[in-house]
């Protein structure tokens, strides 16, 4: 990777994480959003960094380095500062599992290929090396970089295990497709369809904050029209399902309130 200010990974942050891993002898790589949002053209200062090994220790030694705040999450194995404008979170590579009526999974320490398949989509699981040996290389293990010139939005594992571990996983794949204007790949919008009931374990907050990010993206009746297809809308906003179908007053038939209300929607986005 170049250093021209194009590279993604000028900034100085990026060389202090790969002089602190390679003396700590542990390999770390920036992965997810930030790698995702370099190659779509967008702007990114939330970085997160996957250690195989103690992403909190090396976390550590950056903040004591820079002599900044750090903020360390235990229970979860992250810790985050900001440095530069940067918002940067640490976490050790990991495995999950989860029970069938919690979000929430057991961890357990993993490689760069378990940290990348417990993620929601291949878009997202596209990581950089931060190593010495080599940085900036793009570890691509399940081809999302295809699937971002392709628009797709595709699931590292078996859809149906990604949607019922995390059921919130399923907003976030329509919230994707409406920012974005990507594809769900028909055999990951069926395992939607087939998860759906699972939503019902997830938090009314939760659900609300993606239906906002649904609500604030350019189109939002992409995601609505997605929301109402798969089912989910049923399940989380049923008074907006109540408006799907034609109103007839005697005689005559009016406009499809649902795709009416939509319409609006687009018009004040």
């Amino acid at each position: 990777m170049s250093d021209d200010s194009r590279n993604p990974l000028s900034d100085p942050i990026f060389r202090r994480i790969s002089r602190l891993a390679d003396a700590m002898g542990v390999r770390a790589y920036v992965v997810g959003g930030y790698v995702r949002d370099y190659y779509l053209g967008r702007p990114s200062t939330d970085i997160d960094v996957v250690v195989v090994g103690s992403g909190i220790a090396v976390a550590e030694a950056l903040a004591a380095e820079l002599h900044t705040r750090l903020s360390v999450f235990k229970t979860f194995g992250t810790a985050m500062l900001r440095a530069g404008g940067m918002e940067v979170e640490f976490v050790g590579a990991r495995k999950e599992s989860y029970s069938a009526d919690s979000r929430k999974p057991a961890v357990e320490e993993g490689t760069l290929e378990d940290d990348q398949l417990r993620r929601d989509f291949t878009i997202n699981a596209l990581a950089w090396s931060l190593n010495g040996d080599t940085f900036g290389e793009l570890v691509d293990s399940f081809e999302g970089l295809r699937d971002l010139r392709e628009r797709i939005i595709r699931t590292p594992c078996d859809a149906d295990v990604t949607f019922s571990d995390d059921p919130l996983r399923m907003m976030r794949a329509v919230r994707f497709a409406a920012q974005l204007g990507f594809d769900i790949l028909p055999e990951t919008f069926a395992a939607i369809r087939r998860n759906r009931e699972r939503i019902r374990i997830v938090s009314r907050e939760r659900i609300t904050v993606e239906l906002n990010k649904i609500v604030a993206s350019a189109v939002p009746s992409r995601g609505f029209d997605l929301l109402e297809r798969s089912g989910l809308l049923a399940l989380i906003f049923p008074e907006m399902q109540a408006l799907k179908g034609v109103e007839r007053v005697g005689r005559h038939a009016h406009k499809d309130n649902f795709y009416h209300t939509l319409k609006v929607l687009d018009n004040v986005a």
